[in-house]
């Protein structure tokens, strides 16, 4: 393992691929809150960051622990990613069919956040295999830097999702929903199926 600019570039690679997830739910959470303020939207960004700096490093630490126990909670990933996703996104859904307007549209609360965050971040459990081999500074290293392109991928969701949001006003609601439950569903299709 050497610190040279592939390792930097594959690392940036995988933030890019598992920030996918947390920007469609960034995207939802902007069009659900279109009056976010900016404090907010750095919490929820740095939510999903810090699950995506954890779920690898969790991995790794299962890889070099209790690996054979870990391999049989695999499986279960895109189970749990869509029992999540099919909540939070079927609250919203509820929440736009009951026709709440804009002003009424609820912000996902810490907890929906946090049940997010895992949803989302849930398939970077797996970095923790393709790591395994790294020393323990450099698994920090690369979870680091996809907690980083993850935060900025994020802020740009919520960003979009916003002013969407505003354009869409009551409809918001439902949208965030349907694209939560559209990444569940995706989630386990690749999980289970592919």
């Amino acid at each position: 393992m050497n610190w040279d600019l592939m390792f930097f570039i594959n690392s940036i690679l995988f933030g890019i691929g598992l920030a996918m997830d947390a920007f469609s739910v960034s995207l939802a959470n902007g069009l659900n809150e279109p009056n976010m303020k900016g404090g907010r939207m750095g919490f929820i960004a740095g939510t999903f960051c810090g699950y995506q700096i954890i779920m690898p490093l969790i991995a790794w630490i299962c890889v070099h622990t209790i690996a054979e126990k870990f391999e049989a909670f695999q499986s279960l990933i895109p189970w749990i990613a869509i029992l999540l996703l099919l909540y939070i996104g079927g609250n919203m859904l509820i929440d736009g069919i009951r026709g709440r307007g804009e002003e009424e549209t609820s912000a996902v609360d810490f907890w929906g956040l946090m049940l997010q965050g895992i949803a989302t971040s849930i398939d970077a459990l797996s970095v923790g295999f393709t790591i395994a081999d790294y020393p323990w500074r450099m698994a920090l290293v690369e979870a680091s830097i996809i907690g980083v392109v993850t935060y900025a991928i994020c802020m740009a969701g919520l960003s979009i999702g916003k002013v969407a949001g505003t354009k869409l006003s009551g409809k918001a609601s439902l949208l965030g929903g349907v694209i939560l439950i559209g990444i569940g569903i995706e989630i386990f299709v690749k999980g289970v199926f592919l």
